[in-house]
């Protein structure tokens, strides 16, 4: 796997990176965020780690530009502790987040985890879903990780991915807001439900893209989520 590290503090930087090799990466560093989406058209990697307070470019405005033309997955890495910057960066695209100071370790797990959840989808009952009448005009390959709507392409980052294959592989079904946490991140972190209700509304907007009179992620008040498409 060949991570980007974009981190403007050196020790910092070198540190993570240490350890993303040692568990067998290849570490590209970058200290500039100017420097970190000409280094993405570049030469794509696998996973962005990138810091938010970042000098130039700060991280939401990367993430943000970033979604408009890839889905590279994006750990995110934060200072700032207060759950609203939290769901800030979950909005402007990134995947996920670790809040500073933490263990290196903690970041590889995260990042093992990230780059895992395509394939575990790929395996899963999802995976068939383009077969299926209800979702008539939505077509996801899991394998490739690519998904269409009425013959257009959707941009999804893979938790967004992994995110409407579960909602639609099961159309109908009502999913409470912990459920589809324990289905996105299999890791079993505690995170706020509030994260699921972010996600959600970067899915409409992609869908509702394509075809602005599409409501298919229906709300059940006190509840959680339905597919209907």
């Amino acid at each position: 796997m060949r991570i980007l590290v974009v981190e403007d503090e050196p020790r910092l930087a070198r540190l993570v990176a240490d350890y993303l090799q040692a568990a067998g990466a290849q570490v590209q560093v970058i200290g500039d965020g100017l420097q970190a989406l000409p280094a993405v058209r570049a030469q794509p990697p696998d996973l962005m780690v990138l810091d938010l307070m970042l000098p130039g470019m700060d991280g939401l405005a990367i993430c943000r530009e970033l979604r408009s033309f890839s889905d590279l997955p994006v750990l995110m890495l934060t200072a700032r502790v207060e759950e609203v910057d939290r769901l800030i960066g979950l909005d402007a695209g990134a995947d996920d987040y670790v809040c500073k100071p933490f263990s290196p370790r903690e970041v590889v797990a995260r990042v093992k985890a990230i780059l895992r959840r395509p394939r575990q989808l790929a395996a899963a009952p999802a995976a068939g879903l383009q077969a299926a009448p209800p979702a008539e005009g939505l077509h996801l390959d899991a394998e490739r990780h690519e998904a269409q709507l009425n013959g257009q392409p959707l941009l999804l980052t893979p938790l967004e991915f992994r995110l409407l294959a579960t909602l639609a592989a099961q159309p109908g079904r009502v999913f409470s807001r912990d459920q589809l946490l324990d289905r996105l991140h299999d890791d079993q972190r505690a995170l706020s439900d509030r994260a699921i209700d972010s996600h959600v509304k970067n899915l409409r907007r992609k869908l509702q893209a394509v075809d602005a009179t599409l409501e298919p992620i229906r709300s059940i008040y006190g509840v959680g989520y339905r597919f209907e498409l």
